[in-house]
């Protein structure tokens, strides 16, 4: 296996991780109390979200490419 296919493969299943915590945390109590008052997700959630959403990208164009 080339080394870029595996960065690939680490890189999103690293991406699927984040998500899942990010995703977690989105529906969590505080989460929810938090977002009810400001509207928007803490910075630790985003974080979580943004750079899974990323981390998944990269990988995949990294699995893609030839």
């Amino acid at each position: 296996m080339k080394q870029s296919k595996l960065i690939g493969v680490i890189l999103l299943v690293l991406g699927g991780v984040l998500l899942y915590f990010g995703f977690n945390a989105t529906g969590s109590f505080a989460e929810e109390v938090s977002e009810s008052f400001t509207g928007k997700y803490s910075d630790e959630t985003m974080a979580y979200l943004i750079g899974g959403a990323i981390s998944g990208v990269l990988g995949l164009v990294l699995l893609i490419k030839k």
